[in-house]
C-alpha cells in the first residue's frame, strides 16, 4: 500500500511523527498562523487608527471646556472621519451622540456639531 508523504502546511518538508501533524516545528506554525492573520490585522490596525484620530481630533476641538461647538469643517479640516466611532449613545430627548472612546459628538442644526467628554 502506498502512503502520499505528509508535508508541513508552512515549508513543504516531509512530516514524521503524529499522522494529524501538520508542521514540522513550533516556527512553521506560527510563521503559517501569523501569515494567514496578516490581512485581518491590518485591518483592524486600519480602524484603530482612524478612531485614534478622530479621539485625538475631538480631543483638541474640545481643548478644557466641558462642552464646545464647533462647524464641520472644523472636524473635516482635520481630517476627522465621521463613518467611525466606537459607541453611540441616545438620550431622554432621543438625540444620538456619536462617541469616539470619551469623546462624543452630537450632530446640530447647520453642520454644526456640540462635542461633550463622558465623566467617569
Amino acid at each position: 500500500m502506498e502512503t502520499i508523504p505528509r508535508l508541513c502546511l508552512e515549508c513543504n518538508k516531509p512530516l514524521k511523527g503524529r499522522i494529524d501533524k501538520k508542521f514540522c516545528d513550533d516556527y512553521c506554525r506560527n510563521a503559517y498562523n501569523n501569515k494567514s492573520k496578516v490581512e485581518e490585522s491590518a485591518y483592524v490596525r486600519y480602524i484603530n487608527q482612524v478612531l485614534k484620530k478622530n479621539r485625538r481630533i475631538l480631543g483638541e476641538l474640545m481643548g478644557n471646556e466641558e462642552m464646545t461647538k464647533h462647524p464641520k469643517t472644523k472636524f473635516t479640516n482635520k481630517g476627522f472621519d465621521f463613518g467611525y466611532y466606537t459607541h453611540q449613545y441616545i438620550n431622554k430627548k432621543g438625540n444620538i451622540y456619536f462617541f469616539c472612546y470619551e469623546y462624543g459628538y452630537l450632530p446640530l442644526e447647520g453642520e454644526w456639531y456640540l462635542i461633550v467628554k463622558r465623566k467617569s
